[in-house]
């Protein structure tokens, strides 16, 4: 497996209309299968009024694993038509932990099974050129959980670091740390060591 890996920068969606059918190309970022489902699960949910929300993503199953699961499916259109069309597309970019939903409103034309991949292709493309693409290093999620006193000593060592992470105020702190693979171990070293081994790591 590589040192990065393309995936998308953001969520976007992008939207157009084929003979009266509105789609919408929905696509994001997924660090794992279960937050691609999550967000298939999401838009279909939104969209449940639409005639089909047809879902596709390429995901890596474990962070330092070699094994990439890809998942299409067409939601009741022509086979073939729909979710292979969105698939090849992230396969085509070399898109990895992204996951999309593109959403037809039927218009009361028939599009053909070759209209409905290009439409299908094109919701995919424009939403992936919407949001950008990236190069990401593979990356775990690191839990820190720390009392009060040492939260501005986590913090410092996350901020000198350039670490991406949330902070959540309870009755104790917890740091949410997104790290690269090949630096995780190191990271909770320094945090056991900067806080004489108090932060509960996860």
């Amino acid at each position: 497996m590589s040192e990065t890996y393309r995936t998308v920068a953001d969520a976007a969606t992008a939207t157009f209309v084929v003979r009266g059918s509105e789609f919408l190309g929905h696509v994001r970022p997924v660090e794992s299968v279960d937050a691609a489902e999550a967000f298939v699960d999401r838009v279909a949910a939104e969209y449940d009024d639409a005639t089909h929300n047809v879902p596709a993503y390429r995901v890596r199953a474990e962070p330092d694993g070699e094994f990439l699961r890809e998942y299409s499916s067409d939601d009741g259109e022509p086979s073939g038509s729909a979710g292979k069309p969105a698939l090849n597309v992230l396969t085509q970019q070399d898109l990895e932990n992204c996951a999309v939903v593109v959403t037809r409103y039927y218009g009361g034309t028939n599009l053909g099974v070759g209209g409905l991949v290009r439409a299908y292709s094109r919701a995919t493309k424009e939403a992936v050129e919407e949001a950008g693409i990236v190069e990401e290093r593979p990356s775990e999620r690191v839990t820190v959980t720390v009392d009060y006193d040492d939260s501005g000593t986590v913090r410092s060592v996350l901020e000198s670091e350039a670490l991406e992470f949330e902070a959540d105020y309870e009755a104790a702190v917890t740091f949410d740390v997104r790290v690269p693979l090949a630096e995780a171990e190191a990271l909770r070293d320094r945090l056991r060591s900067a806080t004489s081994g108090r932060a509960d790591l996860a």
